[in-house]
């Protein structure tokens, strides 16, 4: 006997949303707890629990296959970010349904995916039926905050968990695209890794009533923060960026194929996106380059001192492939300046990076019988769409999972209206998802796990 719950994607998810699991601090352990109880209730024991504290664990359990095809990881964070300064229609963790829709933090981002992973597991297990291959789901802490405690704690210490898995499935990222009205289903086949970095600012400070000495760091914070927002890099144009925007042309009417395409093939020229939306002109832009954004800046706390010292916190992202931090590094030293004998005016220290992954798994995607069945299951689901390979301007747990030398996708079918806000609402408020989504994704996933070579 199954508990229908179960199978139902929904009220999974409005569980989930019900257990906070903002981080930091993360407390990723009590929806693990949440997700033994219902293992056990199943029958089902044979799954592991680890992580660096009592606090902080992830859930790893293989459900048996046919052997039909190697094993395959659903990968899938417990995590969210805070709601802190947001103003929500209906409050972030009661889960509510409304209007045939699941409001809440994680709705999308990405307790949502797992509740859809979990229902079609179930689904087969109901039915009967085995999935084509032995079936790894991985509930991960910390995905938000640089998955030490979750994927690269796993990956590390536990990679014996992970053996003979050759694919995986995860969330797609901030990859949504929408234009001309066609619905896309984006297919993430590669993503940047993040290079955290922190600026700081040194010279001459001093008493605030007089006026400020030459090459002050707040002088100095105008002109970085000017440099930097908005900075468009020097552009590195990846196999898997081509691949995205020949697609992406082909699926357009006039004149917004030729626009994609003219941004395409400006290999030389390097003009800023002409002819599109904004929202996607800068997503677009984004795979191109390596791409750095100010977040956070740290000053004096006294206002009648002029602080001698202010530090930058900037979200970098490196392309795929070969490129290190320190290509990045000197992109910003080239607009920012403080090297050779004013280095010690502007020093760059980094705060976090994820390892350079194979070149080969990430700077070119394998696109064979996995990636096609996962187009075709997509276009047998939504004929009226658009299968899309995608390579995100985000970072999420893939690239941890990579090290394992296994092929990763960002795939969690929705079916949404063209237009609709739901992808851009990871990480603000009144985050929320369809019910009629979590059922088309359910059904998609189910599909896969029944059917992947």
């Amino acid at each position: 006997m199954h508990d229908s719950h179960l199978l139902d994607p929904v009220p999974l998810l409005r569980d989930l949303i019900r257990i906070e699991t903002v981080n930091p601090p993360g407390d990723e352990g009590r929806l693990v707890a949440h997700l033994e109880r219902l293992l056990i209730a199943e029958g089902i024991t044979d799954y592991k629990v680890v992580g660096p504290s009592a606090e902080r664990t992830n859930l790893v359990v293989r459900f048996p296959g046919r052997g039909e095809a190697p094993p395959l990881l659903l990968h899938a964070h417990s995590d969210v970010v805070p709601v802190t300064g947001q103003e929500w229609t209906h409050p972030p963790f009661e889960g509510r349904l409304v209007d045939g829709e699941v409001w809440g933090r994680g709705a999308i981002d990405m307790k949502g995916g797992l509740a859809m992973m979990l229902s079609a597991l179930f689904r087969l297990r109901a039915a009967g039926e085995r999935p084509a291959g032995d079936v790894v789901l991985a509930v991960v802490a910390d995905e938000e905050d640089g998955s030490g405690a979750g994927a690269a704690f796993l990956v590390e210490q536990y990679p014996e968990l992970f053996e003979g898995v050759r694919y995986a499935i995860g969330e797609e990222g901030g990859a949504g695209i929408e234009l001309a009205g066609i619905r896309f289903h984006p297919v993430v086949v590669a993503e940047k890794r993040p290079g955290w970095l922190r600026l700081t600012l040194r010279g001459p400070g001093g008493h605030a009533s007089r006026l400020a000495a030459p090459g002050n760091p707040t002088a100095r914070l105008g002109a970085v923060l000017t440099a930097l927002s908005g900075a468009r890099l020097p552009r590195h144009q990846m196999p898997a960026a081509d691949r995205m925007l020949a697609a992406l042309a082909g699926a357009l009417p006039e004149p917004l194929a030729g626009a994609v395409t003219r941004l395409r093939e400006d290999r030389g020229g390097d003009a800023p996106p002409a002819g599109l939306p904004l929202n996607e002109a800068l997503q677009l832009d984004s795979v191109l380059r390596h791409t750095v954004n100010p977040t956070v800046v740290r000053t004096g706390h006294k206002i009648n001192m002029m602080p001698a010292e202010i530090t930058v916190d900037v979200d970098g992202r490196i392309l795929p492939g070969e490129f290190e931090v320190a290509d990045l590094v000197a992109e910003i030293r080239a607009l920012i300046g403080g090297d050779g004998e004013d280095a010690d005016a502007i020093g760059i220290e980094l705060l976090h990076e994820d390892p350079r992954v194979r070149p080969e798994l990430i700077a070119e995607p394998e696109f064979g019988p996995f990636y096609d069945r996962l187009e075709a299951i997509l276009r047998e689901a939504d004929p009226e769409a658009v299968p899309l390979p995608v390579m995100s301007p985000a970072t999420t747990d893939a690239t941890v999972f990579a090290r394992l030398g296994i092929r990763c996708y960002g795939w969690l079918p929705l079916l949404l209206p063209a237009g609709a806000p739901h992808r851009r609402l990871l990480h603000c408020a009144d985050e929320r998802i369809p019910v009629t989504a979590l059922e088309f994704g359910t059904r998609c996933l189910t599909e896969l796990l029944r059917t992947y070579p």
